[in-house]
């Protein structure tokens, strides 16, 4: 049974759920539960018309709440249905709300938990997706690492059993995904005329929609560039906390409805840089090779910094400032993340577990 809720793990589980149907479907089979947790159509439904994933088996509905509330909901919902199936295995990615619902009600239950994107640390525990991840590596009976400074993390922890560094799923999902659009296979539509030269943006991470004070350093700072134009395919989280923090962009920040996975590939594509909070735009912008601002104090793809592809600036608007005026592309482009065969790693290794 695989457990998604998000955007992000919209995309991760496409790539698995299409190879268990097209080359494991004679020792494979998926029950695929959605929990509702991203419920808009333009942050849910569009991923599956788009992407060639299987309508969900089941979609429980859950939608927007506290922590508190909407992980209970969930757990008691997933509960019911793995109580009903009985799946072998129960597979979650990444690190939201349905990631340590799933991967707990299926421990409770003495069901085997594999973990993609396992080991990922920001080692601020006061974030909710460090507090899901941690608590789902420790869970889980598969974890599949993306890069080998998640592996070490795991092995600080005393985590060593069932560790397997596989590469990254979203640079599978990337190329699948890019090799459509060059072929023809599929079109990005953008809704919205698109600048020759932009940077694209996106903001979503509750440490800066929750935190009015970060929030409006971000916004000032970016309404200061006017030099530089922007896109802004804007979460309803984030419109709704600027607008309850009195604040806008300006004219050259192209704000608009979120966007569709292959339109967002678009921009990333045709873009000059980019500027995010979220850790898996943060990694396609190597895969795109284009020079990535961060609007966090600290980041899980540390490789990305480390290589001069990525520059940390939080919500300090000197730094935002400092960090488009020395934009570069550098010299090399390692290959951190793998050749693209991560999922196939995975199920591999899922079916002789």
């Amino acid at each position: 049974m695989t457990i998604v809720g998000a955007r992000p793990q919209f995309i991760k589980a496409a790539v698995l759920s299409r190879l268990i149907r097209e080359r494991y479907r004679d020792s494979l089979s998926e029950y695929l539960l959605h929990t509702g947790q991203h419920y808009d159509p333009n942050m849910s439904d569009i991923f599956f018309n788009q992407m060639r994933i299987p309508r969900p088996d089941r979609n429980l509905g859950i939608g927007s709440s506290n922590h508190g509330r909407q992980t209970a909901a969930m757990l008691s919902g997933i509960e019911e249905v793995l109580l009903e199936r009985g799946p072998d295995l129960v597979l979650v990615y990444g690190d939201t709300n349905s990631t340590l619902a799933g991967a707990l009600a299926a421990a409770k239950l003495n069901i085997p938990v594999a973990h993609v994107e396992a080991g990922m640390r920001s080692f601020v525990r006061s974030m909710p997706e460090e507090q899901n991840r941690v608590v789902a590596d420790h869970l889980s009976s598969l974890l599949f690492c993306s890069t080998t400074a998640a592996v070490r993390n795991l092995e600080r922890e005393g985590i060593l059993g069932g560790v397997h560094q596989v590469g990254d799923i979203m640079y599978d999902a990337s190329l699948f995904y890019r090799g459509l659009l060059e072929r023809g296979e599929e079109k990005a539509e953008l809704p919205f005329p698109a600048p020759k030269e932009f940077y694209l943006l996106t903001l979503h991470r509750a440490e800066n929609t929750d935190n009015p004070e970060r929030l409006r350093a971000i916004v000032t700072a970016l309404n200061g560039l006017s030099e530089y134009r922007g896109i802004f395919p804007a979460h309803p989280r984030t419109r709704k906390a600027l607008s309850g923090a009195g604040l806008q962009f300006g004219k050259h920040i192209l704000v608009t409805e979120p966007v569709g996975f292959f339109e967002m590939l678009h921009l990333e594509e045709r873009c000059r840089f980019i500027v995010t909070d979220s850790g898996g735009v943060q990694k396609e912008a190597f895969f795109f090779g284009k020079p990535c601002i961060t609007l966090r104090n600290e980041t899980e793809w540390v490789e990305t910094v480390e290589s001069g592809w990525n520059t940390l600036v939080g919500a300090d608007a000197d730094k935002i400032r400092k960090a488009f005026g020395n934009l570069h592309l550098p010299p090399t482009k390692p290959s951190f993340y793998g050749r693209g065969d991560a999922a196939v790693k995975m199920l591999e290794i899922i079916k002789g577990a």
